[in-house]
């Protein structure tokens, strides 16, 4: 089941720290023998009618491969919703069993879940707590005590988790900036952590994996708030419409991705340690678009995107993670929405909003769970077009019946996200749904940069020789020449607009230019190929991309070094 964000925002007066930890005794020891167990529960936040907690549990006897935690409530309480356990209540009488993934207890080892409850009157801390059915007595803690290993008391869930926050910077891709000629002047900007794979969930090759990241962002965060961006991108059939990104589960293992990629990395979150950072998802890019835009009877079709919206994996998929990730009361999910140049057209935009609220009420999901949406992550669209826009017109001709703008209704991505915004609340997303702009390769500065808008010759001369935007057409994608940094990240720039972001690492490449062996999934699009000449989606133009590129993912230092040298604003 779902947190609901609107139940957790109705009180503006939050009444936490309640805990109490339960020490489980061996029989016939009189309570002097080793402590076999212990149980840890706090009330992290309270309303007047409803509250969330936490529960670790910490094993001091033999290890064990699954685990079962009773107790019993002296009032009225009732779990609603839970994550990390099997949670089940019959009366007052409350069992917590463990998941598949995390039913392994090792000696001395601790896992945590949690739950939100409703209540009225009082909330008392329960009294007794059985393990596997060792009786556990709390230790008298009341509900103002913290308890011997709480973590700090959670931020509030607020509107906006950038405003009033610091961003993590991740010191992986800190270190390769810094390490480029010039790099030093970028980085230590905050970049997106991408979850792109189950292993990096742990860390693979050397590299830091997620509990890594949350620990180096406890560090970073010091006194005051801290937002840590993560990517959450694994989903079955993974990029139905593209090769350089394609995925290692296959159409079918919606299964696989919920147990061994959501279900672990939902247990990360939800671990009361990391409890006091604002933990930001961007949900599974570049997914539910082409649900819309690259099924049939498009002229842009693929089969593998057919497949997914036939088996239904991505609304599945995105469904599930929403759901899991989005009960941590400190977790805030945007949503893909793809780019303008991409979604921007009458019968793409009111659709792509459709399919995102199938999603984001499928397996347990509500739209509470969707903090809001991120558009142009891993994509060249200028954040505003400076020196025309939709309503010009040129001897009579709308810009929007220039090639470049071809019927679109947008011609940046500020006006495309504050439309997107809104039309998501006229379909039932909350009012107070928020946008991420992502502007790490979109500032399309250097002495190409038009200074002014073109001749007034005709509608063409007009847009090509004004628009900020370079690339030979809207739909190129990969590793594109000439690019330059975008706006650096901020918090709150435009309304509706909660941050411009960095989500894609700049200096890490969108695919390979030319076929190139590995163990990541990762397959050759001719889209990142300098030598091709493009397909419906680019309307059969030139792919605009740089030569010499590595896998996805992998360091590009001579696509760093562009967008440092193209930046606008300067560096």
């Amino acid at each position: 089941m779902s947190r609901t964000r609107t139940a957790l925002l109705a009180a503006l007066a939050l009444v936490a720290g309640a805990s109490g930890t339960a020490l489980a005794v061996a029989p016939g020891d009189a309570g002097i023998a080793a402590v076999p167990c212990t149980v840890d529960y706090k009330v992290q936040n309270q309303w007047d009618t409803g509250f969330t907690a936490a529960v670790t549990v910490t094993n001091n006897t033999t290890a064990k491969s699954s685990w079962s935690l009773k107790w019993a409530y002296a009032g009225n309480q009732k779990v609603t919703s839970g994550w990390n356990a099997k949670i089940s209540q019959s009366g007052t009488a409350v069992t917590a069993a463990n998941e598949s993934y995390n039913g392994t207890l090792a000696t001395g080892g601790s896992v945590s879940f949690g739950f939100q409850g409703s209540y009225s009157g009082t909330n008392a801390v329960p009294a007794t707590f059985t393990l596997d059915g060792v009786t556990c007595n709390v230790d008298g803690g009341g509900p103002t005590d913290p308890g011997p290993t709480d973590p700090g008391t959670p931020g509030t869930r607020v509107d906006n988790p950038y405003a009033g926050s610091k961003v993590y910077v991740n010191p992986e891709w800190s270190a390769n900036a810094a390490a480029e000629p010039g790099g030093s002047r970028v980085a230590n900007q905050p970049t997106g952590v991408w979850l792109d794979r189950i292993a990096a969930i742990n860390g693979t090759g050397g590299k830091m994996g997620l509990r890594a990241h949350l620990d180096e962002a406890l560090k970073q965060k010091g006194s005051g708030e801290l937002v840590v961006q993560l990517v959450i991108y694994d989903l079955p059939g993974r990029d139905c419409s593209a090769l350089a990104s394609n995925g290692e589960l296959g159409p079918t293992e919606i299964d696989k991705y919920k147990t061994q990629y959501i279900d672990p990395i939902a247990a990360i979150l939800a671990d009361p340690k990391y409890a006091s950072l604002r933990i930001v998802n961007t949900v599974e890019l570049d997914s539910l678009p082409n649900l819309v835009t690259n099924v049939t009877p498009r002229a842009t079709a693929t089969a593998n995107c057919d497949t997914m919206k036939a088996n239904g994996n991505y609304v599945k998929g995105v469904g599930y993670a929403l759901n899991k990730l989005g009960d941590a009361p400190n977790v805030y999910n945007y949503v893909d929405a793809g780019h303008h140049g991409w979604l921007g057209w009458d019968d793409n935009f009111s659709a792509t909003v459709q399919t995102i609220k199938q999603a984001a009420t499928a397996e347990g999901a509500t739209v509470n769970d969707v903090q809001g949406f991120i558009t142009n992550t891993a994509n060249y669209s200028a954040l505003k077009e400076q020196n025309f826009t939709i309503n010009d017109s040129v001897n009579g001709k709308s810009v929007r019946e220039s090639k470049w703008v071809d019927w679109n209704r947008y011609v940046d991505e500020l006006s495309y996200a504050q439309a997107f915004r809104q039309e998501a609340v006229n379909q039932g997303f909350p009012a107070g749904v928020g946008m991420l702009i992502d502007t790490s390769r979109n500032g399309w500065g250097g002495s190409a940069r038009p200074t002014g808008p073109g001749a007034m010759t005709d509608v063409d001369t007009y847009v090509n020789g004004g628009k900020l935007d370079r690339r030979i057409h809207v739909g190129n994608w990969c590793n594109q020449s000439g690019a330059g940094l975008g706006e650096r990240p901020k918090a709150s720039p435009a309304a509706g607009i909660d941050a411009y972001v960095w989500i894609k690492p700049p200096g890490e490449s969108d695919g390979s230019s030319s076929a190139i062996a590995n163990d990541e999934g990762k397959g050759f699009d001719r889209m990142c190929d300098p030598t091709y000449t493009g397909n419906p989606r680019n309307n059969n133009n030139m792919s605009g991309a740089l030569p010499n590129a590595p896998l996805s993912g992998h360091w590009f230092s001579a696509q760093f070094q562009q967008l440092m040298q193209n930046a606008y604003p300067a560096l």
